[in-house]
């Protein structure tokens, strides 16, 4: 039978064998992607109750789009297998114009097939297109014509030069023989459509279209990386202006990439210099690098304080701050951090704690005592002198008020409102201060506003200065002067004295010879009696007020004391005080100076009778002798309140006292030692068994 070309097909080609074996292995394949689709969503069925109810659509939408991809690749298979089909029948009717049934049907084939692929390329959210060579775009999915703001229609069929600023044609041009030998490009190209000012970036993959060996063209399908390329080149522009060194790091310490910042704070002229340098040329020392870690390191953000080497050698501090980048299997390859270099900070920081070091020596040198008042009447700066001048430490006067101390000086109180509200600028008063230990100070302060930037009186600076010497030595200066005044008074009244005392001596013996009758005779051997005992008087007046003798002799101490006495007997009977003298007569020369041992004498003659009026209207004073082997001792033992144990060792330091001002001087007890001192003697104090108070003057044995 002949085949006739114009005669019509005859009826469907039955499937061979080949055909029937590929379309079981499809329905094979769909059946068990459909099946794996259904046994995974059973398996996970469990476990959608327990995840968000915003999450349970994931697993159902891959379900869905399991199946739908079933019935689409079932679909294409079955146009695919119609055009093998007509293909078929072509080629078996070679020659043959093909008929008007075979035509459309082919036909509608093609233009399923065609729609099918456009609704594919058109499902991308990424730009595809096909190209000729010349520019020429011959097909473009949906994303390509949003792009240039045109329909399908009004960008196929047009160059693609009408529609891009960037790149330009010539780039294209040159790329092109290198893509002909290829046949394959990747990268990345930043494209800059017209009416749009921003440049966009895609990630390409292009593929040559091959007819038969010649490249006829090129398919095209890009991802639009435009946000991430512009935080790129944020981060890059971040990284290449910030003034702090950022840095990136393998484990071991190498540099890996670094910012022209921390180039130039290491010293180095390129940033290859620095990357190419080994850890070891930016330690200071040996060991571990210091932009790495250790093995077992977690990588957590660390921040601490390093030293690096410059390149011309010397050291500077940075604090660094780096945390750990790990990969997807969770092991770090690399660190990253920042690196502010503080080498001028921490040199200013000595520099200011030399300076505060030095202003600390300052003040623990300075004589005075310096205090800080704010407007709370809080000290808020005491000087180490407040120990010395006050018995406190700085921290037991820090953050209380004036009047919350003991013993507070209501001067000093005053003085600091006067200058705080205004009322003067610079302001001094003295007042008397208490020390810790009980004794009495005179001090002198001097204060001044102290404000801050703003002008604001923020406080009060206070400098106190101990004038309690000063005071005492003006007073001894008066005393002495009245002493010596009075000395002299009291050797002319003596010389007076002496006249008429004479007189009525030379006259009573006259008369009690001459005299007849008892009673005459008792009265006038009375007033003989009396004024002998005036001439005594007169006669140890003139011994205490004449200038003492230079050099030491051989003394009597019972003499001395009895002369003592004799010159403080009217205030002993006055307040009622009973001398209990006991004499020794077999006591030995001393040798010393008459003149001063008075003066001891009557110092502590005078601090007993002072110590037993304090608590009773009368008492008595025991004074007692004695020798050793090659000295004598006096002994003075009132009936007072004896001496407190805490001011036992410091009674005989210099203006020490601890009576109120204006009634002791504090240097009685410091001459007394200076004096036997000068006698290769002592005076000691201490408490007597039965109370009261025992002082007791050795002197060496006169040769």
């Amino acid at each position: 039978m002949s085949s006739d070309p114009l005669q019509p097909p005859g009826p469907p080609r039955q499937p061979g064998n080949l055909e029937r074996e590929e379309s079981q292995l499809w329905r094979w394949l769909l059946g068990f992607m459909l099946l794996l689709a259904f046994a995974l969503a059973g398996l996970l069925w469990e476990r959608l109750e327990s995840i968000p109810y915003q999450l349970r659509a994931i697993p159902i939408g891959v379900l869905v789009l399991s199946v739908l991809f079933a019935a689409y690749a079932y679909g294409r298979r079955r146009e695919v297998s119609e055009l093998k089909g007509l293909l078929h029948d072509l080629q078996e009717h070679v020659g043959a114009a093909p008929s008007e049934e075979q035509l459309d049907q082919l036909s509608q084939v093609i233009m399923r097939s065609q729609r099918s692929f456009k609704e594919l390329i058109d499902s991308f959210d990424d730009p595809a297109c096909a190209i000729s060579l010349d520019g020429t775009l011959r097909t473009v999915n949906r994303r390509v014509a949003q792009l240039t703001g045109l329909s399908y229609s009004g960008v196929v069929g047009h160059k693609i030069f009408d529609f891009l600023d960037e790149p330009k044609r010539d780039e294209l041009e040159r790329g092109l023989s290198r893509f002909l030998e290829k046949k394959r490009w990747t990268g990345t190209v930043r494209v800059r459509l017209r009416e749009h000012t921003r440049p966009l970036y895609f990630d390409c993959v292009v593929n040559a279209i091959v007819k038969g060996d010649e490249v006829v063209g090129a398919s095209v399908l890009g991802r639009d990386v435009t946000e991430q390329r512009e935080k790129e080149m944020r981060f890059t522009e971040l990284f290449e202006t910030l003034q702090e060194g950022v840095y990136f790091s393998t484990p071991d310490g190498h540099l890996l990439d670094a910012n022209p910042a921390l180039v130039s704070m290491l010293g180095y002229a390129e940033k290859g210099d620095l990357l190419a340098a080994e850890p070891s040329a930016l330690n200071l020392d040996s060991g571990q690098p210091v932009l790495g870690r250790a093995v077992d390191d977690r990588g957590s953000v660390r921040t601490r304080e390093i030293k690096l080497r410059r390149r011309d050698g010397s050291a500077a501090v940075f604090l660094d701050t780096s945390r750990a980048v790990w990969d997807t299997s969770g092991n770090i390859i690399r660190y990253q951090g920042t690196l502010v270099d503080i080498t001028d900070k921490r040199k200013m920081e000595r520099q200011l704690a030399q300076q505060e070091e030095f202003r600390r020596r300052l003040l623990e040198s300075f004589p005075d005592l310096i205090l800080v008042v704010d407007l709370e009447e809080r000290y808020t700066f005491v000087s180490s002198r407040s120990t010395d001048l006050l018995g406190y430490d700085p921290q037991d006067m820090m953050g209380k008020k004036i009047s919350g101390l003991e013993d507070h000086s209501p001067d000093l109180a005053s003085l600091y409102h006067s200058v705080v509200s205004g009322q003067q600028v610079f302001g001094s008063a003295e007042y008397g201060a208490r020390h810790r230990n009980g004794s009495w100070r005179t001090m002198r302060a001097s204060a001044s506003q102290l404000v801050d930037d703003e002008g604001k009186i923020t406080g009060v600076i206070i400098s106190v200065h101990d004038i309690t010497v000063e005071r005492k030595l003006e007073e001894q200066i008066v005393q002495s002067e009245r002493l010596a005044a009075m000395g002299a008074m009291i050797g002319g009244v003596a010389h007076e004295l002496n006249n008429p005392l004479t007189t009525i001596l030379g006259n009573s013996e006259l008369l009690l010879d001459t005299a007849t009758d008892e009673a005459s005779r008792k009265r006038i051997a009375l007033l003989q009696q009396d004024a002998r005992k005036a001439a005594e008087i007169v006669k140890n007046l003139t011994y205490f007020s004449r200038p003492p003798a230079p050099g030491r002799s051989k003394i009597n101490l019972t003499e001395v004391v009895e002369r003592t006495l004799n010159l403080h007997a009217y205030s002993l009977r006055k307040n009622s005080i009973t001398v209990d003298f006991l004499k020794e007569p077999a006591i030995p020369y001393a040798l010393g100076d008459a003149h001063q041992l008075m003066q001891v004498f009557l110092n502590l003659i005078v601090n007993a009778e002072q110590a037993i009026r304090e608590v009773r209207d009368k008492g008595t004073l025991r004074i007692r002798q004695g020798k050793g082997e090659n000295s004598v001792w006096v002994s003075f033992h009132d009936d007072g309140p004896g001496i407190p144990k805490e001011t036992l060792s410091s009674i005989f330091d210099p203006f020490y006292t601890t009576k109120r001002p204006g009634r002791g001087t504090g240097l009685g007890l410091s001459i007394c030692k200076s004096v036997m001192k000068e006698h290769n003697g002592s005076v000691e104090a201490a408490n007597a068994p039965d109370g009261g108070a025992l002082f007791t003057v050795t002197l060496p044995v006169a040769g």
